[in-house]
């Protein structure tokens, strides 16, 4: 009688430790490249974030410019970002594409803004700005905190020699014509 539950329980325990071996490398090790990204910019790392980016980004902003821009968005004292959670959505397979694989990857961040130190007139600016970029139903203002909170659906390419160690860019419709002097067209054709 007591048969059918222990291999009921065996059979169950068989799958989840199944289901857990079945990961993807290639998958497992963007996800761990891109929360590195995610939890320097967290921590105010900045140099470290940026040493995340694809270095032939910086031939289209140099180094100290990104370095300069994400000081000004995560260090800056009138509007206080900060990620709240971090969770991925699709990651493509990688292609190899002369020499270097990429994969786009989907993920979502939640992010709080706090901008109780601006005047009404630049709190209105940025509720525009946000909604126009992550959509009215992504952005909610908290008018207890001075807070916006985001959902922020982010898409990235994750770009690799060896399969191990991902860089990315930002992938966004507003800087496509910049990332064509970077990115394989077929990887552009994508978004």
């Amino acid at each position: 009688m007591k048969t059918k539950p222990l291999f009921f329980l065996f059979v169950l325990l068989s799958l989840t430790v199944f289901s857990q071996t079945n990961i993807n490398p290639d998958e497992a090790a963007i996800k761990k490249s891109l929360t590195h990204f995610v939890n320097s910019i967290q921590s105010k790392e900045i140099d470290q974030a940026v040493s995340c980016i694809y270095p032939k980004f910086f031939t289209i902003v140099s180094k100290e410019q990104m370095t300069q821009i994400l000081n000004m968005t995560y260090n800056n004292p009138f509007m206080k970002i900060e990620v709240q959670d971090l969770k991925f959505g699709n990651i493509e397979k990688p292609e190899l594409i002369t020499g270097e694989y990429f994969s786009i990857t989907h993920y979502f961040l939640k992010l709080k803004c706090n901008v109780s130190s601006l005047n009404d007139d630049m709190k209105k600016k940025m509720n525009s700005a946000l909604t126009a970029k992550y959509g009215t139903n992504n952005v909610k203002y908290l008018a207890s905190e001075g807070s916006y909170l985001i959902n922020a659906h982010m898409k990235a390419c994750a770009v690799a020699k060896d399969k191990k160690v991902w860089k990315f860019v930002i992938l966004e419709k507003e800087y496509k014509k910049e990332l064509v002097k970077i990115l394989p067209k077929k990887i552009l054709d994508q978004f």
